[in-house]
């Protein structure tokens, strides 16, 4: 294959994996009834004249699988986080005991482990979207290159190799899917 070819299909495979990345980061976000300080990841606080991530101005632990305890580094923002938290669409109600803010899990409903699957599953289809989208520009980018002189039987072999990858990216995505979809199912 061409270098041009060779590099149509790297920005290709490149884009897929953003895809995966992505719905990696989205589901991480999900919450499964475990408590996990990146749950917080949203929530961010008025510091000094600017926003700032929570995990900037405190210290967020799991002391146990349904608890978080975040303790801030300066304790004039404990107001401020709790607020935040509250106003936040997390449902979780702190308890600020003066020092620390203490979150406390709930086992999640079968309603709501239905609800969080079907988010899960929306999150796959929209990362499946962005990889057949890099899948159409890399078969327009096979197809100019074609037009630029790049032999019919190059341009053909491109164009499957980008379908095998688009496969391989939306057999990976199947199974992130499916490891979340486990992981809320489980209690």
């Amino acid at each position: 294959m061409t270098e041009e070819a060779e590099m149509c299909l790297e920005m290709t495979e490149e884009s897929m994996k953003a895809s995966i990345n992505h719905l990696e980061d989205e589901l991480h976000k999900i919450r499964a009834g475990k408590a996990n300080p990146s749950m917080l990841d949203s929530i961010a606080i008025e510091n000094y004249g600017s926003r700032m991530p929570l995990s900037q101005v405190a210290n967020i632990s799991t002391p146990d699988p349904r608890t978080l305890v975040i303790q801030p580094w300066d304790k004039a923002n404990l107001v401020l986080i709790e607020k935040e938290i509250i106003n936040s669409n997390l449902g979780l109600n702190p308890q600020n005991d003066g020092t620390i803010i203490r979150l406390n899990i709930p086992v999640l409903t079968e309603e709501r482990r239905f609800d969080l699957i079907k988010q899960s599953k929306a999150e796959t289809e929209d990362a499946k979207v962005g990889i057949r989208n890099a899948r159409k520009d890399g078969n327009k980018e096979a197809d100019q290159l074609e037009k630029d002189g790049l032999s019919e039987d190059l341009s053909k072999r491109l164009i499957d190799n980008i379908q095998d990858l688009t496969n391989k990216y939306s057999d990976i995505a199947d199974k992130v899917f499916s490891a979340k979809e486990k992981d809320i199912s489980s209690i």
